[in-house]
């Protein structure tokens, strides 16, 4: 027997709902909100992790280790991680028994039901985005309930339940369920080829875009996309919702372009200094010519277009610019994205998620502000054997504009290796200074300790990509440290 498919509307009144991988970031936001809204709730997860502790503090049901019977008797419905499908002993359980089962995306969808959406998407910036979004409408008293992909400083959570009318969340389109939010306003950061090995095209990956602005409502209705005109993809997507959606179409960016000025213009950025790093002033003009100065505390120009889309996407949602403005002020980051993680003999270690050129590329970029006139380092880890094959000369490229690189082995997540396919394809198109910063850090010890050797005062060193890589971050700053100590 198959699992009988569920949408949120067919959701059932009562009954436990049973999470397959509530240990994710993305399945424990859903778990943690339908809890927070009265709905019992249990699940299973490979791991024990920290956030399953929380949500069993919170009365949910955890279990370590999949097992048919962690399925109870009360469970009405199935909620499944991307990763837990057929041959997963709890998911066949709950199919034999014919429980309707649903896809992480479209729980969320279901928690979303009564509330205003706005909803982030873009191939890079949305969880920033929509963190910013979540600590912008929560300073202005909104009090919106969210789902983003990353605990956001300040409020101490990437999920939570609010009472406002507004949900704020992360859409995610790598497998392209972004589909499934019943969205009222959405961002759109940027749209180019990634995730390939679900998509096949780039032009898939426009095409689910498409699908996703025109299922906002009209304009009358309150619908609106946000869309960033420096981003090719992003203005093309805003070009054709202009003439085949329904809903308003409101652009940002940092220059004209084809002649069309944004909607929201970055006039001017200015570097901020911080303790940590260096946040930015940011001068940001509206069409009607009001203009809105924000002290942001996350540095970099791409931070400074992620907080223009937050700005206009409040100001659609009715929300005075001022006050959207003084949320982002209070912005303060996310976990791995452009995240500090210490400092030692001068220099400071951050640590970001970045697994896609365009990423990378930012990343640096970041980095560049906050050094100076010191110096860049960065090690990274390809994400997936087959983003390495498709983007490898793209990445070397973006690394190339550090000053030394070391580049680790893929990372392979859900993937199985492919023949001819290593972090070489990578590594020996680097174009940086030092001719030994071509060489695969198969050793990841080695790595940190050349990193280490070559840093002076003043210098940035960033872990970056998607894999465990972040757990290099704190073994820098001790090595950074003790090298410190060794010196007095």
């Amino acid at each position: 027997m198959t699992a009988a498919t569920a949408h949120p509307e067919d959701f059932p009144a009562e009954g436990r709902v049973h999470f397959l991988g509530i240990g994710g970031v993305g399945v424990s936001g859903v778990a943690r909100i339908l809890q927070d809204q009265g709905v019992p709730v249990s699940g299973t997860d490979a791991k024990d992790l920290p956030v399953m502790h929380q949500l069993a503090q919170g009365g949910a049901r955890i279990t370590v280790g999949y097992a048919p019977e962690n399925v109870g008797d009360d469970v009405a419905c199935v909620i499944a991680s991307s990763i837990a499908g057929p041959g997963n002993p709890e998911y066949d359980a709950a199919a034999a028994r014919g429980l309707p089962m649903m896809h992480r995306s479209e729980g969320l969808a279901m928690a979303m039901r009564g509330h205003r959406v706005l909803a982030v998407a873009g191939t890079h910036g949305k969880t920033t985005t929509s963190s910013m979004a979540a600590m912008a409408f929560t300073e202005a008293g909104w009090k919106p309930t969210f789902a983003v992909g990353a605990a956001v400083a300040g409020l101490g959570t990437n999920a939570a339940h609010g009472e406002g009318d507004w949900f704020v969340a992360e859409a995610d389109e790598s497998d392209g369920t972004l589909v499934n939010y019943p969205s009222t306003v959405a961002i759109v950061t940027t749209v180019e080829a990634d995730h390939l090995d679900h998509y096949g095209t780039e032009e898939a990956v426009h095409e689910v875009f498409r699908t996703f602005a025109g299922q906002l409502p009209a304009a009358a209705d309150g619908g609106a996309l946000v869309a960033c005109l420096d981003d090719d993809g992003a203005a093309a997507l805003a070009a054709w919702a202009r003439e085949e959606a329904r809903c308003r179409v409101v652009t940002y960016g940092t220059a004209e372009r084809d002649g069309v000025r944004p909607d929201l213009l970055v006039a001017e950025t200015l570097v901020d200094a911080r303790e940590s790093g260096v946040g930015q002033r940011v001068r940001y003009e509206l069409a009607d010519g009001t203009v809105v100065s924000v002290r942001l505390q996350v540095p970099g120009t791409h931070n400074a277009l992620n907080a223009a889309a937050v700005l206009l996407a409040a100001v659609q949602a009715g929300m005075e610019p001022e006050a959207a403005a003084a949320g982002l002020e209070a912005f303060r980051g996310t976990a791995r994205r452009f995240e500090f993680r210490g400092a030692g003999r001068g220099v400071r270690v951050f640590d970001d998620y970045a697994h896609h050129p365009t990423e990378v590329a930012a990343a640096v970029s970041a980095g560049r502000a906050v050094a100076g006139t010191g110096r860049v380092h960065v090690l990274f880890q390809p994400h997936l054997f087959s983003r390495t094959h498709d983007f490898a000369a793209e990445f070397a490229q973006a690394l190339s504009t550090a000053d030394r690189v070391r580049v680790l082995e893929v990372y392979a997540a859900r993937e199985e290796p492919m023949e001819g396919v290593d972090s070489s394809l990578i590594s020996s198109r680097l174009t940086t200074p030092d001719e030994t910063d071509r060489a695969v850090a198969a050793d990841p010890e080695r790595a940190v300790a050349d990193l280490v050797a070559g840093a002076e005062p003043g210098d940035v060193v960033i872990t970056m990509g998607a894999g465990d890589v972040t757990a290099l971050g704190p073994t820098i700053v001790a090595a950074l440290s003790d090298d410190a100590t060794a010196a007095q």
